[in-house]
């Protein structure tokens, strides 16, 4: 590892294979945790390069515990986080208006790292187990339209990194990658990234693959649509810039889609918004963000008719009854 740390000191980057080795090593546990800190620390000071991304990605899928799901074709609806504005948990909400609104889900998540409250933390407050089971992940899908991928469970060489990432409580490369390393391998998928930066590296990679794709950038910071000012889009076709008058939607204040202090609140304000007594800014930012998921998956020929999708999801009680079918509880209105 001093080598591979004097080389990133020097300002010189890592070739695909050898970020793939050092990742691998860093799972089975080859370095002690000030070395692996110190290599974590490097890419919040210095930017990561493409092959660098791809090297580590790659490591982090031949590594996870695979689960096949192609024939129910789900799309993920997964952010970096590391944005810093803790916002509430909107991808998650937008993941159950996007299966009320009949396109399946495969939800990838985790504990909140750098957030107080991660889609894992709030979906567990919900009365959810989590499983890595392929055949009861099949049953949700087929009883609620969503399954949750909870990422230690998928990725349990990953159990070396994560005092080490709880203790820096900052984001690092780590959270560049969990989008992109959801053990289903979906086919479909909306991505969300805290730079723009990331959304032109995480474009060019998956320009390499065969999945469709939206990868989407708020300008002032936010790793989904925050509609608080204008959004960029990355898809096969190209990149796109976007403001909330384009969706008919209100700009709109950060105080508006702030998130709770703690997890009981986070996982109250979850249940409000689902079950259709989230106020118009809330209920907004989460419909943007399902219907840029739903125009991703092909359901909709344009961002507005799959916002109507969305719409009709979350207000006629689709999206809460996607929730109470994958928890088998009901939730309190």
């Amino acid at each position: 590892m001093k080598d591979i740390l004097h080389r990133l000191f020097e300002y010189r980057s890592l070739d695909k294979s050898t970020a793939r080795d050092v990742l691998v090593k860093l799972a089975e546990g080859k370095y002690n945790q000030s070395e692996m800190a110190a290599f974590m620390a490097v890419y919040i000071m210095r930017s990561i390069t493409v092959e660098e991304l791809a090297g580590f990605r790659e490591a982090m899928l031949d590594l996870c515990l695979a689960v096949d799901l192609k024939d129910y074709d789900p799309i993920d609806l997964c952010g970096t986080g590391g944005d810093g504005k803790d916002t509430f948990n909107i991808s998650t909400l937008a993941s159950f208006v996007v299966a009320g609104a009949g396109q399946q889900v495969a939800k990838h998540g985790n504990n909140g790292v750098s957030s107080v409250c991660g889609s894992s933390n709030v979906l567990q407050a919900l009365g959810y187990d989590f499983t890595n089971n392929a055949d009861e992940l099949k049953r949700q899908l087929d009883r609620a339209n969503i399954c949750f991928l909870h990422a230690p469970l998928f990725h349990p060489a990953m159990k070396n990194v994560a005092p080490v990432r709880r203790e820096l409580g900052v984001k690092t490369f780590f959270n560049m990658l969990g989008p992109m390393v959801n053990p289903a391998f979906p086919k479909k998928q909306m991505v969300g990234v805290f730079s723009l930066e990331l959304l032109r590296l995480y474009s060019y990679l998956y320009q390499r693959s065969d999945a469709d794709f939206m990868i989407v950038h708020s300008l002032d910071g936010y790793d989904e649509i925050s509609l608080t000012g204008d959004f960029k889009a990355a898809t096969r076709s190209g990149e796109y810039l976007y403001s909330p008058e384009d969706l008919n939607l209100k700009k709109l204040q950060a105080e508006q889609i702030a998130g709770g202090d703690t997890v009981e609140k986070s996982a109250n304000l979850f249940k409000k918004i689902i079950s259709g007594k989230g106020n118009e800014a809330q209920n907004n930012v989460v419909l943007a963000n399902a219907a840029a998921a739903l125009y991703t998956a092909g359901k909709g020929s344009t961002l507005a008719t799959s916002l109507s999708l969305a719409e009709d999801s979350l207000y006629n009680g689709k999206a809460k009854k996607a929730l109470e079918a994958l928890t088998g509880k009901l939730i309190a209105s």
